[in-house]
């Protein structure tokens, strides 16, 4: 896979999770994470992370998950 490939695939989609991006690009997750971080050193790419959690109240909560979002910059 290419870095080219991902860049027309964040610019057409802006907007995606990483996880989008894995399975779209039939990749790993972390190795994922590598290519974008080329695109986010050129200042090309903003990774963004958005963080939801089960509500509860309780202390030991281990609900809580964040989802990486990663857009292209124009």
């Amino acid at each position: 896979m290419i870095l080219s490939e991902i860049k027309r695939y964040l610019m057409k989609h802006n907007r995606v999770t990483l996880d989008d991006l894995a399975v779209h690009f039939d990749t790993e997750p972390d190795a994922m994470r590598g290519m974008l971080e080329q695109w986010i050193r050129k200042g090309r790419v903003l990774k963004s992370e958005l963080r939801a959690s089960c509500g509860k109240t309780c202390a030991g909560c281990f609900c809580d998950s964040t989802v990486e979002i990663y857009e292209w910059i124009t």
